[in-house]
């Protein structure tokens, strides 16, 4: 598989990277089988694993930790932290505290002493971008991670984030949605992480399974954990899910006509972006590994990619919620100025 860099870093990353959210899954039926699971990645030639602490609530990571064994350093490791790990909805977020605590879990479930790549799996509004910049960085100076990233959303974040530090204390890394039907990122995060060389891992290659090559105008609702999990996102009923059913219909003719699985077409076009240091994916079966390897070597065309630009044009999304995590300056209240009328009525 092709190796990479992770942007200035110059960390050799593989062009997948194994994602842990449904080895999570596998891990709460069979841990063993997990950590096999992991195996098979990389004995395909994936030498980047993402994992978040909360995956399982701590699951994946021990699966990761036992798959690692033996060959750590041949694999870059990059950990997210910040969401829950458990029913308890305190230890979150960004903060030192919080930080420092959730490394050492992570380092212990995971058996090793240092982390590649160290960053919050979400932006976390309670806590100033300076504490999380700076925290991280101690940790690297600890030498219990040795880069550091931050999510991009919003971009602008990443812009304060390379102003407010320098040198080795800046951001390395970043990571946010990308597909065929989310493809905001071209004209936020992407120009930003090439102006400041941060290697950009792109996760959700399929949109969250749209792209997988169920759905299809004419079939039955298909049936998924996320459909389960998330009904209404999936119900191709709705009006928003009709216009991305249709969407996605159009690329699958397009797969078709180029002699490609819908899969290999999504997957081959995020890899395809210059910006794009690694893709993220999320195997469950060792078939899904094949078939993610499978479409690693995948080359598209310009005249295949004008097509695709012609279904979802470059820079745009379909639905607002695709794009990664809801920002509080475009909720309902703030749009409507409900909080300034709230907080003005109470000083009254």
């Amino acid at each position: 598989m092709e190796q990479r860099t992770m942007g200035r870093s110059g960390a050799p990353v593989s062009a997948l990277t194994l994602g842990t959210r449904a080895v999570a899954g596998v891990a709460a039926r069979d841990v063993e089988g997990a950590a096999q699971l992991v195996v098979d990645g990389l004995d395909r030639g994936i030498t980047a694993v993402d994992v978040s602490d909360a995956h399982g609530a701590g699951l994946a990571e021990v699966a990761v930790g036992r798959a690692l064994a033996g060959r750590r350093d041949d694999v870059f490791l990059s950990v997210r932290f910040g969401d829950p790990t458990d029913g308890d909805p305190a230890p979150r977020g960004a903060g030192r505290r919080w930080m420092f605590q959730a490394v050492e879990r992570s380092l212990t479930r995971l058996g090793t002493d240092v982390i590649d790549l160290y960053q919050p799996a979400r932006p976390d509004p309670a806590t100033a971008l300076d504490e999380t910049l700076d925290a991280l960085a101690d940790l690297v100076a600890q030498g219990k991670i040795r880069a550091f990233g931050i999510p991009a959303f919003p971009a602008e974040e990443l812009v304060e984030a390379q102003w407010l530090r320098s040198g080795a204390k800046r951001a390395t890394a970043t990571h946010a949605p990308y597909s065929m039907l989310t493809r905001t990122a071209e004209r936020t995060v992407f120009p930003v992480a090439r102006r400041f060389g941060l290697g950009v891992l792109a996760g959700a290659p399929l949109a969250g399974g749209w792209l997988a090559g169920a759905y299809r105008i004419g079939t039955v609702q298909p049936r998924s954990p996320h459909s389960v999990a998330r009904p209404t996102e999936y119900d191709i009923g709705a009006p928003g899910n009709r216009r991305k059913l249709e969407a996605v219909d159009r690329l699958g003719l397009l797969a078709d006509e180029a002699g490609l699985t819908l899969l290999e077409l999504a997957v081959g076009f995020a890899l395809t972006h210059p910006d794009v240091a690694s893709v993220v994916v999320g195997p469950r079966t060792v078939s899904h590994v094949d078939a993610y390897a499978q479409a690693a070597e995948v080359v598209l065309d310009d005249d295949l990619l004008d097509a695709v630009d012609a279904v979802v044009p470059p820079g745009t999304h379909l639905l607002e919620r695709d794009t990664g995590v809801p920002l509080a300056a475009l909720s309902r209240e703030r749009l409507r100025g409900r909080e300034v009328a709230r907080s003005e009525s109470n000083r009254a």
